[in-house]
């Protein structure tokens, strides 16, 4: 089974969708996706679903969810003639709860997990080019919000918060080994939209004052220093060394 949870919801045996389109068994799928290979335990599937006010029939309703999931399965591996396991197989019933077995498909959060890995140990060893092209590699394979076509519950929610947060990691990372290696101008449109995107990101705003510095454009980048400590009311901070006005040099808040 290929599972896709860097965008939209998606998860396919053989090619053919599995992904319910009612909002509930599409929760249960998208818990079950994000610990694909694993045990997800059932009060963890009944959070999900509801909270802290499950009612009377949480059991029942999540086993005829299962059973839902079970039947997309089933029609899955009927079209494509597999014989050699069913929707069981694949959906398996475990005590104390289910696990969705991928049996060596593609994930696409872990492959995310594996580029930006090798991009990280480039930058450890001041190998940026390999560092940029891996990171690149990793953030080609979001196509959106995690998860964005999910009813999330809390437990998908804090899920999707964690890889969302990896994904600015490696997208930081990915922008320092591009300066690194000389290409502020090409970054400075990218870095336009990013710092807006993320008004509190120091680290951007830093990346993108640095970006027009180099460029030639040292008033723009103080200006932006100017309106990034604005939207900061933390300890203090100075910009960029390269950037700093000689004069009149007052703390300022930094986030």
């Amino acid at each position: 089974m290929d599972i896709e949870v860097l965008g939209a919801l998606s998860a396919r045996e053989h090619g053919i969708s599995i992904t319910p389109t009612a909002p509930k068994p599409r929760q249960v799928l998208a818990l079950l996706a994000l610990h694909a290979d694993r045990v997800v335990q059932v009060p963890a599937l009944i959070e999900e679903l509801w909270d802290d006010e499950p009612p009377r029939s949480a059991r029942t309703t999540l086993q005829t969810y299962v059973l839902q999931l079970r039947e997309h399965i089933g029609e899955a591996l009927a079209k494509a003639g597999d014989d050699t396991v069913t929707a069981k197989d694949v959906l398996v019933t475990l005590p104390g709860g289910y696990r969705l077995d991928t049996r060596g498909g593609r994930v696409d959060f872990r492959e995310f997990e594996r580029q930006a890995g090798a991009g990280y140990r480039a930058m450890d060893a001041d190998d940026f080019a390999t560092a940029a092209r891996r990171l690149r590699e990793a953030l080609s394979l979001w196509t959106g919000s995690a998860l964005a076509d999910v009813t999330a519950g809390s437990r998908t929610d804090l899920e999707a918060k964690r890889l969302e947060e990896s994904r600015l990691c490696a997208l930081d990372q990915r922008i320092e080994a591009d300066l690194r290696l000389g290409r502020h101008r090409e970054l400075l449109s990218e870095l336009t939209v990013l710092v807006n995107r993320h008004r509190l990101h120091e680290s951007l705003h830093g990346q993108f004052m640095v970006a027009l510095h180099r460029s030639g454009r040292r008033g723009e980048a103080l200006s932006v220093y100017q309106r990034s400590r604005a939207d900061c009311t933390c300890r203090p901070h100075r910009p960029p060394r390269s950037i700093r006005p000689t004069r009149g040099r007052a703390s300022t808040p930094e986030c």
